[in-house]
């Protein structure tokens, strides 16, 4: 018996180190030691946690922990990682964003929901909820004054290229109607305190505001996040029609690079400092009194190192003003140089690698055209 024990075990041990078993199947995490017994996909802890939660669909195990009888074994070594993606992640949409284990739970819970239990990705041209260019419905949004969160009409249109919103049901105007090449959605589950928390932003006159929602439903948050993708790479393949599908889809909804607190002074470096929330969106820096204001109250743009940006450790040795938090940096631009202090050393060298990797690109034409805005309005 032990013996048999032993060959099950040999035999479990061969599967997992199969290179294609090495990450999990459902967010790329290295070194899974989970498995599903019924789908044959190695998987990690947290994903694993998911699963358990479809047990109509999946059965969990510890690949350290339980027991793998011979039969169970062998249906792993006869699918793995690979195969099983090749049934379930067949024909997944170019646009349709596939979390990773840095994402929130909304966003890995609903793809894998989407793989094995809607199995949405099982046949070509299969109708999707957020694939016929055209999604309406009530999301619950926050108000910009009282804060206070309220049901509204959202409509997204792949034929007029917009997102709109309505105060009221039956309401003929639109009170926003946004183009759908200035979006930007991000889940924020943290910052709007749910779970299903999107935050939605937009440019209007070249300045960022900002739209939280949620839905109750986690699948009809993730749809419409998926809806809003599907729509922009409709209207992006039209206006770069010479662009790979790759190369738009880079182009599609991103997550912003930093968020957090930092404390600034103002263009003459002798105020007080103050301190801010600020959002590191590629080369906008925007900062806000609240992390949940609609309106940022300034924005810096964030060139490249060949345009003469750069951003250096600590705060000038002239640098005047109080400040409560003693470990600065400091954005050089062509212009004039932006003082920043944080609250710890770790915080300090994440914000440097953030802008550090920002700087060390080269600027598109489309981010040269924002750079010449942003001197012409200084």
């Amino acid at each position: 018996m032990a013996g048999g024990h032993e060959r099950s075990m040999k035999a479990l041990r061969e599967v997992w180190r199969r290179a294609e078993n090495s990450s999990c199947a459902d967010c790329g995490k290295p070194d899974p030691d989970w498995a599903s017994s019924t789908l044959g996909v190695f998987i990690c802890l947290s994903c694993s946690g998911i699963h358990r939660n479809i047990p109509s669909i999946s059965k969990v195990k510890s690949l350290k922990m339980d027991h793998w009888d011979d039969a169970q074994v062998q249906f792993l070594a006869k699918h793995g990682n690979a195969v099983t993606k090749a049934t379930y992640e067949a024909h997944i949409p170019i646009y349709y964003y596939q979390p990773t284990y840095n994402d929130c739970q909304v966003l890995r819970e609903q793809w894998i929901r989407a793989k094995y239990e809607r199995k949405e990705f099982t046949e070509p041209g299969k109708q999707l909820p957020y694939s016929d260019g055209v999604k309406e419905g009530i999301l619950w949004k926050r108000g910009r004054d009282n804060g206070q969160f309220l049901p509204r009409k959202f409509v997204l249109s792949e034929r007029e290229g917009c997102l709109k919103y309505f105060t009221k049901q039956d309401a003929k105007e639109p009170k926003l109607n946004v183009k759908i090449d200035v979006i930007n959605a991000t889940f924020q589950p943290v910052k709007i305190g749910n779970p299903n928390g999107l935050q939605i932003t937009y440019l209007k006159d070249n300045k960022t505001r900002n739209i939280f929602v949620y839905h109750e439903s986690g699948k009809e948050v993730v749809d419409w996040f998926n809806a809003i993708r599907s729509v922009q790479f409709h209207y992006l393949k039209v206006a770069f029609p010479i662009a790979s599908d790759n190369e738009i889809k880079n182009r599609l909804t991103r997550s912003f690079l930093k968020e957090g607190y930092m404390e600034k002074t103002g263009p003459k470096q002798k105020e007080a400092f103050k301190k801010r929330w600020f959002t590191l969106d590629h080369r906008r820096l925007m900062y806000f009194k609240d992390p949940l204001d609609a309106f940022a109250k300034g924005e810096v743009f964030v060139g490249s190192k060949e345009n003469g940006y750069s951003v250096q450790k600590g705060l000038p040795s002239g640098a005047q003003g109080n400040f409560s938090w003693h470990y600065g940096l400091t954005i050089v631009t062509p212009d004039r140089e932006y003082l920043f202090t944080c609250e710890t050393e770790t915080d300090q060298l994440d914000w440097i690698a953030a802008f550090t990797s920002v700087i060390n690109q080269a600027m598109t034409p489309q981010e040269y055209a924002i750079e010449a805005y942003f001197k012409f309005k200084s």
